[in-house]
């Protein structure tokens, strides 16, 4: 990631993020399910980029790399937005947020687990007070979408992507672009929609080009 942006003021709340250990330590609702491993929250603040990249919560391998996205759906999502890796690491370029901050393990089946619920009530709203700035929010998967798009989120995430012209004019709020996950997962999903390919995503590169680039 650049060097170039100053001291800004997010300093202490990057160190304070950094430092969260609530996953871990506190149970929730009286339920003894804390997070059985080390927490390492993985967040991008800044007060330069005009575009946020809100996702769902790290897998394990960005947990062990401390890198957003270090995987092959942040190969998959950068080929969306047509931006090579110093790019999109660049924190003037991009603001990188997930719902929740730590890799939150897996389920039964293997497949990793929702964010965890203490983080977005917690950080949420500090981080986007402390970004004034951005312009538009890239709500990646359901639980982004939920939280950046309240009322305005459809019955279910087909839905919701395929309104995406709906939210990105908020009166007072940054432009919300819903997004499907782009883990592998969700091949099958973008082939039986071709118009996410044909209609979302060349709108996606022109508004990540006019903002980012």
């Amino acid at each position: 990631m650049t060097d170039s942006e100053p001291d800004d003021g997010l300093e202490a709340l990057r160190q304070a993020i950094a430092a969260c250990r609530i996953c871990r330590d506190a149970p929730i609702r009286g339920i003894d399910d804390r997070l059985p491993h080390e927490p390492r929250p993985v967040a991008v603040l800044s007060t330069r980029a005009r575009v946020l990249i809100a996702g769902q919560a790290p897998g394990l391998r960005v947990h062990e790399s401390g890198l957003p996205f270090d995987d092959a759906s942040g190969d998959r999502l950068r080929q969306w937005l047509q931006v090579d890796r110093p790019a999109f690491y660049d924190r003037d370029r991009f603001a990188i947020v997930p719902m929740g901050f730590c890799f939150p393990g897996y389920d039964a089946k293997g497949s990793d687990l929702p964010p965890r619920r203490e983080c977005a009530p917690v950080w949420r709203g500090r981080v986007l007070s402390a970004m004034p700035q951005i312009e538009l929010v890239l709500a990646v998967g359901g639980y982004a979408q939920t939280s950046h798009m309240g009322s305005m989120r459809r019955e279910n995430m087909t839905e919701t992507v395929l309104a995406w012209r709906d939210s990105l004019t908020l009166p007072g709020r940054p432009a919300v672009l819903p997004l499907p996950h782009p883990s592998w997962r969700n091949t099958g999903w973008i082939k039986r929609h071709p118009w996410f390919e044909e209609e979302l995503l060349p709108e996606l590169r022109r508004r990540i080009k006019m903002l980012a680039l």
